[in-house]
Parts: structure tokens; C-alpha cells; sequence
């Protein structure tokens, strides 16, 4: 049961801060399509694939004090960071995971806005289709965020990029 908390435990610790909700939430996806054994289910919703099952999971693990959420008052909205406490470091030394070494990746995907990681994670969610119907569906699914023929470029890239990393680190 707790396996899954471990994991995404083994995410935080290497990962230092998150700063977002849906910045996690897409990270967590992105990876799981590369094959990083997360578990969560994912339905395609307003801002792309996203996960009940993670948030009900990081605020369970907000609850045992294993990670930090820590508000920031913008403008207009609300950020959150999220860091792993020592209590949530201690916990996970008594987990022996199978987990591939994600620290690239999550460096490379912390390097995105939360706005290209919804892009590539919708260009997953639809992975199984061609690259042209892939393009088609996200101008049709994402219309307002006016994604440009060079994000969607740069966004194939990464998704290759990463699949192709972690092949390699198993």
C-alpha cells in the first residue's frame, strides 16, 4: 500500500522543490509514460492528463508531515512549492524501491513551465495516434494556449529524448 507513497517520496528527494500543482501533476505523467513505475491513474481533464488518485496521495503524504506544501500568494492565484521534509527522507530509507534513475529527467523537465509540460503531456495522452493526428488534437483539446509549430517541435524532441533515457538507465 505504501509503495506508492515511497515512490512518489523517491520523486520529491530527488527532485529538491516542485513548485506547482500542475507543474507535478504533469511531471508525475510525463514520467509514468516513460516507463517510471508510478502508479497513478490519469483521466484527460481541463488542463490535461490529471491524477485524483496523486493529488489524494501528496496530501496524505502532506498529512504525515513527509512532505511540505508551502502556499505563495501571487496576484491573482495561488503557487505551491512542494519539498520533502527529514521525517519523509527518514521514512524512505526503509523502502527498497525498483526505481530507475530519474534525476536527468526531472532536471529536464523542471527546466519547463508548467505550460509546456501540459503540452507534452496531452501529446502523450495521445501517443498512440500519428504525429500529424497527435498536432491536430492538440490544437483542438488546447485552442486557447496557442501552441506554436516549435513547441509542439521542441515538445516531440523531449518526449524522445526522455523515452529514450530511460531506456537505457533500467
Amino acid at each position: 500500500m505504501l509503495d506508492n507513497h515511497a515512490k512518489l517520496l523517491q520523486f520529491f528527494s530527488v527532485a529538491n522543490q516542485v513548485t506547482g500543482r500542475k507543474k507535478l501533476q504533469k511531471m508525475i505523467y510525463i514520467l509514468q509514460q516513460c516507463e517510471v513505475p508510478f502508479e497513478e491513474k490519469y483521466e484527460f481533464h481541463f488542463y490535461g492528463p490529471y491524477s485524483e488518485e496523486l493529488t489524494l496521495r501528496v496530501e496524505e503524504l502532506c498529512n504525515l508531515g513527509f512532505v511540505e506544501e508551502q502556499k505563495e500568494e501571487k496576484s491573482s492565484y495561488h503557487q505551491y512549492h512542494y519539498t520533502i521534509t527529514d521525517k519523509g527522507e527518514s521514512f524512505l530509507t526503509q523502502f527498497e524501491m525498483d526505481m530507475p534513475d530519474i534525476g536527468e529527467m526531472i532536471t529536464l523537465l523542471q527546466e519547463k513551465s508548467s505550460r509546456f509540460l501540459e503540452l507534452m503531456s496531452t501529446m502523450f495522452f495521445f501517443c498512440h495516434s500519428s504525429k500529424e493526428e497527435i498536432i491536430k488534437k492538440v490544437h483542438t483539446v488546447k485552442p486557447k494556449q496557442k501552441y506554436t509549430d516549435e513547441e509542439i517541435k521542441e515538445a516531440f524532441q523531449l518526449m524522445d529524448e526522455l523515452t529514450n533515457k530511460n531506456k537505457s538507465s533500467y
